[in-house]
Protein backbone atom coordinates (compact mmCIF):
# COMPACT_ATOMS: atom_id res chain seq x y z
CA UNK A 1 0.00 0.00 0.00
CA UNK A 2 2.93 2.43 -0.86
CA UNK A 3 0.89 4.24 -3.23
CA UNK A 4 -2.29 5.78 -3.26
CA UNK A 5 -3.17 3.61 -5.99
CA UNK A 6 -2.37 0.75 -4.15
CA UNK A 7 -3.86 1.40 -0.92
CA UNK A 8 -7.30 2.11 -3.17
CA UNK A 9 -7.44 -1.33 -4.38
CA UNK A 10 -6.84 -2.66 -1.24
CA UNK A 11 -9.94 -1.11 0.43
CA UNK A 12 -11.89 -1.89 -2.38
CA UNK A 13 -10.62 -5.48 -2.15
CA UNK A 14 -11.46 -5.81 1.22
CA UNK A 15 -15.07 -4.07 1.62
CA UNK A 16 -15.96 -6.28 -0.85
CA UNK A 17 -14.82 -9.44 1.16
CA UNK A 18 -16.98 -7.98 3.90
CA UNK A 19 -19.99 -7.30 1.89
CA UNK A 20 -19.95 -10.49 0.71
CA UNK A 21 -19.09 -12.26 3.98
CA UNK A 22 -21.78 -10.86 5.56
CA UNK A 23 -25.47 -12.29 5.37
CA UNK A 24 -27.74 -9.09 5.21
CA UNK A 25 -26.40 -8.95 1.58
CA UNK A 26 -27.70 -12.56 0.89
CA UNK A 27 -30.54 -11.65 2.43
CA UNK A 28 -31.15 -8.79 0.23
CA UNK A 29 -30.37 -10.59 -2.82
CA UNK A 30 -32.16 -13.60 -2.18
CA UNK A 31 -35.68 -11.33 -0.95
CA UNK A 32 -35.23 -8.85 -3.84
CA UNK A 33 -36.17 -12.07 -6.75
CA UNK A 34 -39.74 -12.87 -5.28
CA UNK A 35 -40.74 -9.05 -4.41
CA UNK A 36 -39.58 -8.36 -8.31
CA UNK A 37 -41.16 -12.18 -9.52
CA UNK A 38 -44.51 -10.78 -7.98
CA UNK A 39 -44.81 -7.00 -8.91
CA UNK A 40 -43.79 -8.24 -12.41
CA UNK A 41 -45.88 -11.42 -12.67
CA UNK A 42 -49.09 -9.10 -11.15
CA UNK A 43 -48.66 -5.98 -13.35
CA UNK A 44 -48.27 -8.31 -16.98
CA UNK A 45 -51.26 -10.06 -15.86
CA UNK A 46 -53.24 -6.82 -15.59
CA UNK A 47 -51.76 -5.47 -18.58
CA UNK A 48 -52.78 -8.53 -20.91
CA UNK A 49 -56.12 -8.30 -19.30
CA UNK A 50 -56.52 -5.15 -20.55
CA UNK A 51 -55.67 -5.69 -24.15
CA UNK A 52 -57.70 -8.61 -23.81
CA UNK A 53 -56.74 -11.91 -23.06
CA UNK A 54 -59.03 -14.40 -22.03
CA UNK A 55 -62.47 -12.51 -23.54
CA UNK A 56 -61.64 -9.30 -21.57
CA UNK A 57 -62.30 -5.98 -23.30
CA UNK A 58 -59.55 -4.27 -24.20
CA UNK A 59 -58.30 -0.83 -23.26
CA UNK A 60 -57.26 1.98 -25.04
CA UNK A 61 -54.52 4.95 -25.44
CA UNK A 62 -52.11 5.02 -22.72
CA UNK A 63 -53.58 1.86 -20.98
CA UNK A 64 -50.75 -0.29 -22.77
CA UNK A 65 -47.73 2.15 -21.69
CA UNK A 66 -45.52 -0.32 -20.54
CA UNK A 67 -43.94 2.40 -18.26
CA UNK A 68 -46.77 2.79 -16.23
CA UNK A 69 -48.36 -0.32 -17.16
CA UNK A 70 -45.48 -2.96 -16.15
CA UNK A 71 -42.40 -0.64 -15.17
CA UNK A 72 -43.71 1.46 -12.58
CA UNK A 73 -45.20 -1.54 -10.51
CA UNK A 74 -42.25 -3.95 -11.22
CA UNK A 75 -39.86 -1.38 -9.98
CA UNK A 76 -41.54 -0.85 -6.91
CA UNK A 77 -40.25 -4.30 -5.39
CA UNK A 78 -36.91 -1.80 -5.74
CA UNK A 79 -38.09 0.78 -3.53
CA UNK A 80 -38.61 -1.70 -0.55
CA UNK A 81 -35.53 -3.20 -0.85
CA UNK A 82 -33.88 -0.17 -0.80
CA UNK A 83 -35.99 1.23 2.23
CA UNK A 84 -36.16 -2.26 3.94
CA UNK A 85 -33.26 -4.49 3.40
CA UNK A 86 -30.51 -2.42 1.99
CA UNK A 87 -30.18 -0.02 4.84
CA UNK A 88 -29.25 -3.52 6.44
CA UNK A 89 -26.83 -4.11 4.49
CA UNK A 90 -24.79 -0.36 4.55
CA UNK A 91 -25.26 -0.45 8.08
CA UNK A 92 -23.01 -3.92 8.71
CA UNK A 93 -20.17 -2.63 6.29
CA UNK A 94 -20.02 0.41 8.03
CA UNK A 95 -20.55 -0.24 11.34
CA UNK A 96 -18.31 -3.71 10.85
CA UNK A 97 -15.03 -2.36 11.08
CA UNK A 98 -15.67 -0.63 14.35
CA UNK A 99 -17.72 -3.80 16.10
CA UNK A 100 -14.77 -5.81 14.85
CA UNK A 101 -11.71 -3.57 16.02
CA UNK A 102 -10.68 -3.27 12.58
CA UNK A 103 -11.15 0.43 12.53
CA UNK A 104 -8.71 1.26 14.96
CA UNK A 105 -6.20 -0.53 12.45
CA UNK A 106 -7.38 1.63 9.73
CA UNK A 107 -6.66 4.81 11.38
CA UNK A 108 -3.43 4.34 12.18
CA UNK A 109 -2.80 4.26 8.40
CA UNK A 110 -2.62 7.73 6.42
CA UNK A 111 -5.47 6.73 4.52
CA UNK A 112 -7.97 9.16 4.70
CA UNK A 113 -11.00 8.95 6.03
CA UNK A 114 -13.05 10.23 3.41
CA UNK A 115 -11.36 7.79 0.74
CA UNK A 116 -12.19 4.68 3.19
CA UNK A 117 -15.92 5.98 2.83
CA UNK A 118 -15.56 6.68 -0.93
CA UNK A 119 -14.65 3.00 -0.85
CA UNK A 120 -17.59 1.58 1.66
CA UNK A 121 -20.12 3.64 -1.12
CA UNK A 122 -18.44 2.54 -4.22
CA UNK A 123 -18.82 -1.39 -2.91
CA UNK A 124 -22.01 -0.70 -1.50
CA UNK A 125 -23.05 0.98 -5.10
CA UNK A 126 -21.89 -2.22 -6.96
CA UNK A 127 -23.71 -4.54 -4.49
CA UNK A 128 -27.00 -2.75 -5.49
CA UNK A 129 -26.22 -2.83 -9.31
CA UNK A 130 -25.96 -6.81 -8.94
CA UNK A 131 -29.04 -6.77 -6.54
CA UNK A 132 -31.26 -4.87 -9.49
CA UNK A 133 -30.59 -8.04 -11.33
CA UNK A 134 -34.18 -8.86 -11.15
CA UNK A 135 -35.51 -6.06 -13.46
CA UNK A 136 -33.07 -6.69 -15.58
CA UNK A 137 -34.34 -10.29 -15.89
CA UNK A 138 -37.73 -9.01 -16.38
CA UNK A 139 -36.91 -6.88 -19.29
CA UNK A 140 -35.82 -9.72 -21.13
CA UNK A 141 -38.90 -11.92 -20.42
CA UNK A 142 -41.15 -9.11 -21.13
CA UNK A 143 -38.90 -9.01 -24.75
CA UNK A 144 -39.68 -13.05 -25.11
CA UNK A 145 -43.38 -12.25 -24.68
CA UNK A 146 -43.20 -9.75 -27.56
CA UNK A 147 -43.25 -6.42 -25.55
CA UNK A 148 -42.33 -3.20 -26.50
CA UNK A 149 -39.19 -1.41 -25.22
CA UNK A 150 -38.23 2.23 -25.11
CA UNK A 151 -34.70 2.32 -23.79
CA UNK A 152 -34.91 6.20 -22.63
CA UNK A 153 -37.72 5.56 -20.35
CA UNK A 154 -36.26 2.34 -18.89
CA UNK A 155 -32.89 4.04 -18.76
CA UNK A 156 -34.80 6.84 -16.50
CA UNK A 157 -36.17 3.98 -14.30
CA UNK A 158 -32.77 2.56 -13.33
CA UNK A 159 -31.65 6.10 -13.04
CA UNK A 160 -34.25 7.27 -10.15
CA UNK A 161 -34.00 4.16 -8.36
CA UNK A 162 -29.77 4.55 -8.34
CA UNK A 163 -30.64 7.85 -7.04
CA UNK A 164 -32.83 6.40 -4.30
CA UNK A 165 -30.75 4.01 -3.22
CA UNK A 166 -27.39 6.28 -3.39
CA UNK A 167 -29.64 8.30 -0.47
CA UNK A 168 -30.32 5.26 1.55
CA UNK A 169 -26.66 4.44 1.50
CA UNK A 170 -25.91 7.82 2.40
CA UNK A 171 -28.21 7.97 5.00
CA UNK A 172 -27.68 4.63 6.92
CA UNK A 173 -23.86 4.84 6.06
CA UNK A 174 -24.49 8.46 8.76
CA UNK A 175 -26.54 6.89 11.09
CA UNK A 176 -23.97 3.47 11.40
CA UNK A 177 -20.97 6.11 11.82
CA UNK A 178 -22.78 8.18 14.30
CA UNK A 179 -24.95 5.64 16.46
CA UNK A 180 -22.64 2.94 18.79
CA UNK A 181 -24.53 0.15 17.75
CA UNK A 182 -25.90 -1.23 14.28
CA UNK A 183 -29.39 -1.77 15.99
CA UNK A 184 -29.82 1.59 16.77
CA UNK A 185 -28.12 2.70 13.41
CA UNK A 186 -31.29 0.56 12.01
CA UNK A 187 -33.57 2.57 14.39
CA UNK A 188 -32.54 5.50 12.74
CA UNK A 189 -32.44 4.79 9.77
CA UNK A 190 -36.27 3.97 9.71
CA UNK A 191 -37.26 6.19 11.79
CA UNK A 192 -36.21 9.29 9.13
CA UNK A 193 -37.49 6.54 6.18
CA UNK A 194 -41.19 7.19 8.19
CA UNK A 195 -40.73 10.78 8.70
CA UNK A 196 -40.36 11.21 5.04
CA UNK A 197 -43.44 9.20 4.58
CA UNK A 198 -45.09 11.38 7.18
CA UNK A 199 -43.92 14.49 4.86
CA UNK A 200 -46.05 12.93 2.33
CA UNK A 201 -48.82 12.27 4.16
CA UNK A 202 -48.98 16.27 5.96
CA UNK A 203 -48.79 17.48 2.44
CA UNK A 204 -51.62 15.44 0.98
CA UNK A 205 -53.70 17.07 3.69
CA UNK A 206 -52.35 20.67 4.31
CA UNK A 207 -50.55 21.57 1.18
CA UNK A 208 -48.74 24.54 0.34
CA UNK A 209 -45.13 24.63 2.13
CA UNK A 210 -45.63 21.01 3.04
CA UNK A 211 -46.63 19.84 -0.76
CA UNK A 212 -43.09 21.81 -1.92
CA UNK A 213 -41.50 20.06 0.51
CA UNK A 214 -43.24 16.66 -0.23
CA UNK A 215 -41.82 16.92 -3.83
CA UNK A 216 -38.29 16.14 -2.81
CA UNK A 217 -39.01 12.98 -0.61
CA UNK A 218 -37.64 9.91 -1.60
CA UNK A 219 -41.24 8.61 -2.34
CA UNK A 220 -41.97 11.63 -4.52
CA UNK A 221 -38.82 11.21 -6.78
CA UNK A 222 -39.40 7.52 -6.97
CA UNK A 223 -42.53 8.21 -8.42
CA UNK A 224 -41.43 10.74 -11.18
CA UNK A 225 -38.65 8.68 -12.40
CA UNK A 226 -40.86 5.95 -12.82
CA UNK A 227 -43.09 8.28 -15.04
CA UNK A 228 -40.16 8.95 -17.18
CA UNK A 229 -39.35 12.38 -15.68
CA UNK A 230 -36.24 13.71 -14.72
CA UNK A 231 -36.41 17.33 -12.85
CA UNK A 232 -32.79 18.87 -12.48
CA UNK A 233 -33.79 19.90 -8.63
CA UNK A 234 -34.83 17.05 -7.51
CA UNK A 235 -31.02 15.47 -8.78
CA UNK A 236 -29.21 18.01 -7.13
CA UNK A 237 -31.03 17.57 -3.89
CA UNK A 238 -30.87 13.68 -3.86
CA UNK A 239 -27.29 13.99 -5.03
CA UNK A 240 -26.23 16.58 -2.35
CA UNK A 241 -28.11 14.58 0.74
CA UNK A 242 -26.12 11.47 -0.42
CA UNK A 243 -23.17 13.29 -0.36
CA UNK A 244 -24.12 14.72 3.10
CA UNK A 245 -24.76 11.47 4.63
CA UNK A 246 -21.04 10.18 3.77
CA UNK A 247 -19.12 12.91 4.45
CA UNK A 248 -21.11 12.79 7.96
CA UNK A 249 -20.03 9.17 8.00
CA UNK A 250 -16.64 9.92 7.03
CA UNK A 251 -16.23 12.57 9.98
CA UNK A 252 -18.27 10.35 12.72
CA UNK A 253 -15.35 7.58 11.59
CA UNK A 254 -12.31 9.31 12.61
CA UNK A 255 -13.11 7.98 16.74
CA UNK A 256 -9.49 9.39 17.66
CA UNK A 257 -11.10 13.26 16.98
CA UNK A 258 -13.14 14.78 20.01
CA UNK A 259 -17.00 14.62 19.51
CA UNK A 260 -17.37 18.05 19.71
CA UNK A 261 -15.21 19.10 16.73
CA UNK A 262 -16.50 15.80 15.14
CA UNK A 263 -20.17 17.78 15.69
CA UNK A 264 -19.02 21.13 14.59
CA UNK A 265 -17.39 19.81 11.41
CA UNK A 266 -21.11 17.77 10.42
CA UNK A 267 -22.71 21.06 10.91
CA UNK A 268 -20.63 22.79 8.40
CA UNK A 269 -21.13 19.95 6.15
CA UNK A 270 -24.85 20.01 6.50
CA UNK A 271 -24.63 23.46 6.32
CA UNK A 272 -23.43 23.67 3.26
CA UNK A 273 -25.84 20.55 1.88
CA UNK A 274 -28.56 23.19 3.09
CA UNK A 275 -27.44 25.96 0.68
CA UNK A 276 -26.70 24.11 -1.96
CA UNK A 277 -30.31 22.24 -1.60
CA UNK A 278 -32.03 26.21 -1.56
CA UNK A 279 -30.08 26.76 -4.42
CA UNK A 280 -31.30 23.73 -6.24
CA UNK A 281 -34.51 25.12 -6.22
CA UNK A 282 -34.15 27.52 -8.47
CA UNK A 283 -33.07 25.06 -10.97
CA UNK A 284 -36.60 24.94 -13.82
CA UNK A 285 -34.82 22.14 -15.90
CA UNK A 286 -36.70 19.16 -16.63
CA UNK A 287 -36.44 16.29 -19.22
CA UNK A 288 -39.51 14.06 -19.94
CA UNK A 289 -38.56 10.75 -21.22
CA UNK A 290 -41.59 8.65 -21.78
CA UNK A 291 -42.82 7.47 -24.69
CA UNK A 292 -46.50 8.63 -24.72
CA UNK A 293 -45.30 12.28 -22.87
CA UNK A 294 -47.25 11.53 -19.74
CA UNK A 295 -45.38 14.46 -18.60
CA UNK A 296 -46.45 16.92 -20.94
CA UNK A 297 -48.52 18.21 -23.34
CA UNK A 298 -48.91 17.56 -26.78
CA UNK A 299 -45.77 19.27 -28.81
CA UNK A 300 -48.04 21.52 -30.70
CA UNK A 301 -49.42 22.78 -27.91
CA UNK A 302 -46.32 23.60 -26.36
CA UNK A 303 -45.56 25.90 -29.34
CA UNK A 304 -48.61 27.21 -28.45
CA UNK A 305 -47.95 27.93 -25.01
CA UNK A 306 -44.32 29.11 -25.88
CA UNK A 307 -46.33 32.23 -27.37
CA UNK A 308 -47.18 33.68 -24.32
CA UNK A 309 -44.66 35.81 -22.88
CA UNK A 310 -46.93 37.55 -19.80
CA UNK A 311 -46.58 35.84 -16.37
CA UNK A 312 -49.74 33.95 -16.00
CA UNK A 313 -51.29 33.44 -12.40
CA UNK A 314 -53.69 30.49 -11.15
CA UNK A 315 -55.92 31.01 -8.72
CA UNK A 316 -57.59 27.56 -7.70
CA UNK A 317 -60.50 26.93 -4.84
CA UNK A 318 -59.82 23.82 -3.80
CA UNK A 319 -58.76 21.96 -0.85
CA UNK A 320 -56.02 19.84 -0.96
CA UNK A 321 -58.09 16.57 -0.25
CA UNK A 322 -60.52 17.65 -2.99
CA UNK A 323 -59.96 15.20 -6.27
CA UNK A 324 -60.63 17.69 -8.41
CA UNK A 325 -57.89 19.85 -6.65
CA UNK A 326 -55.23 16.73 -7.74
CA UNK A 327 -56.77 16.13 -10.98
CA UNK A 328 -55.82 19.55 -11.57
CA UNK A 329 -52.51 19.25 -10.43
CA UNK A 330 -51.78 15.91 -12.05
CA UNK A 331 -52.98 16.49 -15.20
CA UNK A 332 -52.40 20.05 -16.06
CA UNK A 333 -50.60 21.95 -13.66
CA UNK A 334 -47.83 19.90 -13.56
CA UNK A 335 -47.46 19.95 -17.25
CA UNK A 336 -47.95 24.31 -17.54
CA UNK A 337 -45.35 24.51 -14.70
CA UNK A 338 -42.22 23.00 -17.00
CA UNK A 339 -43.62 25.14 -20.33
CA UNK A 340 -44.55 28.04 -18.32
CA UNK A 341 -41.52 29.29 -16.08
CA UNK A 342 -43.57 32.41 -15.38
CA UNK A 343 -46.58 30.48 -14.03
CA UNK A 344 -47.67 31.31 -10.53
CA UNK A 345 -50.02 29.08 -8.89
CA UNK A 346 -52.27 29.94 -5.64
CA UNK A 347 -54.76 27.38 -3.68
CA UNK A 348 -57.37 29.23 -1.43
CA UNK A 349 -59.62 26.82 0.67
CA UNK A 350 -60.41 26.93 4.87
CA UNK A 351 -60.22 23.33 5.50
CA UNK A 352 -58.86 20.21 4.29
CA UNK A 353 -60.93 18.45 2.65
CA UNK A 354 -63.23 21.00 1.16
CA UNK A 355 -66.35 18.75 2.72
CA UNK A 356 -68.11 21.68 4.00
CA UNK A 357 -66.88 24.57 1.69
CA UNK A 358 -69.35 23.25 -1.32
CA UNK A 359 -71.74 25.64 -0.70
CA UNK A 360 -69.33 28.46 -0.35
CA UNK A 361 -70.20 30.77 -3.47
CA UNK A 362 -66.51 30.39 -5.33
CA UNK A 363 -65.71 27.56 -3.82
CA UNK A 364 -64.37 24.86 -6.88
CA UNK A 365 -63.50 28.42 -9.02
CA UNK A 366 -60.48 28.49 -11.38
CA UNK A 367 -59.58 31.79 -11.90
CA UNK A 368 -56.84 32.67 -14.51
CA UNK A 369 -55.46 36.19 -14.97
CA UNK A 370 -52.83 37.00 -17.88
CA UNK A 371 -51.62 40.29 -18.88
CA UNK A 372 -54.57 42.30 -16.46
CA UNK A 373 -57.45 40.05 -18.23
CA UNK A 374 -59.21 37.59 -15.67
CA UNK A 375 -61.46 34.75 -16.89
CA UNK A 376 -63.11 31.80 -14.67
CA UNK A 377 -63.48 27.98 -15.34
CA UNK A 378 -64.62 25.00 -13.47
CA UNK A 379 -62.83 22.49 -15.25
CA UNK A 380 -60.06 20.41 -13.99
CA UNK A 381 -59.26 18.86 -17.24
CA UNK A 382 -56.23 19.39 -19.62
CA UNK A 383 -58.08 20.55 -22.44
CA UNK A 384 -60.52 22.25 -20.21
CA UNK A 385 -57.11 24.23 -18.46
CA UNK A 386 -55.57 25.03 -22.30
CA UNK A 387 -59.05 26.27 -23.50
CA UNK A 388 -59.20 28.78 -21.06
CA UNK A 389 -55.48 30.26 -21.18
CA UNK A 390 -55.42 29.95 -24.83
CA UNK A 391 -59.13 32.04 -25.02
CA UNK A 392 -57.08 34.62 -22.23
CA UNK A 393 -54.30 34.93 -23.99
CA UNK A 394 -55.60 35.62 -27.74
CA UNK A 395 -53.97 32.05 -29.42
CA UNK A 396 -55.45 29.71 -31.50
CA UNK A 397 -55.51 26.79 -30.42
CA UNK A 398 -53.06 24.53 -32.34
CA UNK A 399 -55.06 21.59 -34.21
CA UNK A 400 -54.58 17.92 -32.88
CA UNK A 401 -51.82 16.50 -35.01
CA UNK A 402 -52.10 12.44 -35.82
CA UNK A 403 -48.61 12.18 -34.57
CA UNK A 404 -48.93 13.63 -31.39
CA UNK A 405 -51.62 10.67 -29.87
CA UNK A 406 -49.83 8.02 -28.09
CA UNK A 407 -51.62 4.97 -29.23
CA UNK A 408 -49.84 2.30 -26.79
CA UNK A 409 -48.66 -1.54 -27.08
CA UNK A 410 -50.96 -3.54 -25.98
CA UNK A 411 -49.46 -7.41 -25.26
CA UNK A 412 -52.33 -9.87 -24.82
CA UNK A 413 -49.77 -12.32 -23.54
CA UNK A 414 -49.78 -14.36 -19.79
CA UNK A 415 -46.24 -14.54 -17.58
CA UNK A 416 -45.20 -17.72 -19.14
CA UNK A 417 -42.07 -18.55 -16.74
CA UNK A 418 -41.99 -16.46 -14.55
CA UNK A 419 -43.21 -17.95 -11.40
CA UNK A 420 -40.31 -20.59 -12.37
CA UNK A 421 -37.46 -17.94 -12.40
CA UNK A 422 -38.20 -15.36 -9.79
CA UNK A 423 -39.75 -18.12 -7.37
CA UNK A 424 -36.96 -20.93 -7.80
CA UNK A 425 -34.29 -20.66 -9.75
CA UNK A 426 -33.40 -17.24 -8.16
CA UNK A 427 -33.58 -17.94 -4.77
CA UNK A 428 -31.64 -20.94 -5.99
CA UNK A 429 -28.92 -19.43 -7.60
CA UNK A 430 -28.74 -17.03 -4.41
CA UNK A 431 -28.74 -19.88 -1.76
CA UNK A 432 -26.10 -21.84 -4.26
CA UNK A 433 -23.64 -18.19 -4.26
CA UNK A 434 -23.86 -18.09 -0.74
CA UNK A 435 -22.97 -21.55 0.09
CA UNK A 436 -20.20 -21.52 -1.77
CA UNK A 437 -18.84 -18.13 -0.96
CA UNK A 438 -19.09 -18.94 2.85
CA UNK A 439 -17.71 -22.03 2.63
CA UNK A 440 -14.31 -20.97 0.68
CA UNK A 441 -13.69 -18.08 3.31
CA UNK A 442 -14.92 -20.67 6.02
Amino acid sequence: MRSPEGAWRWLLAKEWRELIASRAWWVLLFAIGPLVGVSFIGAVRTYAELSGLNGAAAGVGEAFSPLVGVWAPTFSACELAAAFLLPFVVIRVVSGDRQSGALKLELQHPTSSFARMTAKATVLLAAWMIASAPPIVAIVLWRAYGGSLYPPELATVFAGHGLNAALTIGLAAATAAIAEHPSTAAILTLTVTVGTWIVNFIAAVQGGNWERAAGYTPTAMVAEFQHGLIRLDVVIVASTLAFLGLAIAAVWTRIGVPVRRRSYESMIAASLAAAVTMGSTFASASWDLSENRANSFSRSDEVALKQIREPLRIEAHLAPEDPRRVDLERHALSRLRRTLPKLQVEYVAKTSTGLFEQTAAHYGEIWYELGGRRAMSRTTTADGVLETIFALAGVTPPPQVEGDVFRGHPLAVPPRGAATIFYGIWPALVVAGAFFVHRRHS
